[in-house]
């Protein structure tokens, strides 16, 4: 009897000081002025701290793939804005090419749809695409939680997240969930601008990139998200030994055939390759496509139906103003790193 009591007081003593409240120490998550109400249903997964580092540890550990060789952050690196730079096509396990660029993270409440092809349409689910594709992670979920399961000091961290030490596909999830949805991206000089506030003076080259980015592209990227979450064809062609389709891959309707999810334009200096496959290396190749590329076709956006005039000197703006979309305080953020704890 005296010993279970001592358990008992031990456990008690390591939940205090490692600050688990039963639940309620729960970390803010903000929504800016004037910005939408988010999609995602933060009631149903409560954000608390040991759950975000939970879904932090998760996303840097590269036990999540079959072979423990490939982590989340393997394609979504920080200081990109959560994605690659090295190479055109994601890489997985064992060295294997995908067929598409990784997409961004940030700001991901406001998402209605997940992917370029918008195959899944819930934060909470979106893992399951990388960890069971074959060429990505190669594993299942039921074969993570096993892993999990076993590895040094999860059961513990889950505990401290979910008060219940079992480890459950649905807390795996919920917990990588915490982690993501906690990634917003709204202080860059732009968002400074908006609010008036110091850090936010731009120059005359962005003012004149601001302008001429609402005249041509504020349909699609609407501010301040810069994105409309739609699929569009943006009057790419395709690439011959990826054939991809997009959207159409997912509803097999001819009229998606080529449209792709509208990307976010936040931090996009510093996400390059562009579009689905990485063609693009540069902005100024972006801004040539939409001045000079685009290749006709029936699923054709309608906002691309008439040429978009661009000067040389307009598409030097433009690139300065998509520059003031760069925060900063959102790549280098300590939360956010991977802490090898």
């Amino acid at each position: 009897m005296k010993y279970l009591i001592l358990v008992c007081l031990f456990a008690i003593v390591i939940c205090l000081s490692s600050g688990f409240d039963n639940g309620m120490k729960e970390i803010k998550f903000i929504i800016p002025d004037g910005w939408p109400k988010p999609v995602y249903n933060l009631s149903k997964n409560k954000l608390t701290d040991e759950g975000f580092k939970l879904g932090r540890k998760l996303f840097y550990d590269p036990i999540l793939s079959r072979d423990g060789s490939t982590s989340c952050a393997g394609c979504h690196t920080q200081w990109s804005g959560f994605t690659h730079v090295d190479h055109s096509l994601s890489h997985g396990i064992n060295g294997l090419k995908g067929k598409r660029n990784s997409l961004t993270i940030s700001n991901l409440a406001w998402n209605t749809s997940f992917m370029w092809d918008g195959g899944i349409n819930n934060l909470e689910v979106q893992p399951l695409g990388p960890i069971t594709n074959h060429v990505e992670m190669d594993n299942s979920l039921e074969n993570v939680v096993k892993t999990l399961d076993t590895a040094k000091g999860y059961r513990t961290r889950f505990y401290l997240a979910f008060g219940d030490s079992t480890i459950t596909g649905q807390h795996v999830l919920k917990a990588l969930a915490q982690f993501l949805v906690m990634l917003e991206s709204f202080n860059a000089k732009y968002d400074k601008y908006i609010r008036k506030e110091p850090g936010g003076e731009m120059t005359e080259q962005e003012l004149s990139g601001l302008k001429l980015f609402r005249d041509n592209c504020e349909t699609c990227h609407n501010e301040p998200l810069f994105t409309n979450n739609s699929f569009q064809n943006i009057g790419l062609a395709v690439d011959t030994v990826l054939k991809d389709y997009g959207r159409m891959n997912i509803t097999r309707d001819f009229h998606d055939s080529l449209r792709f999810k509208v990307p976010s334009l936040r931090n996009v200096a510093m996400s390059y390759p562009y579009m689905h496959d990485g063609r693009f290396k540069t902005l100024m190749e972006v801004m040539d496509h939409y001045s000079d590329g685009i290749v006709e076709g029936p699923s054709l956006a309608i906002e691309l139906s008439k040429p978009m005039i661009l000067t040389p000197e307009d598409k030097k703006d433009l690139i300065a103003f998509l520059q003031t979309l760069t925060d900063k305080e959102f790549l280098f953020d300590l939360r956010f790193r991977d802490w090898r704890d």
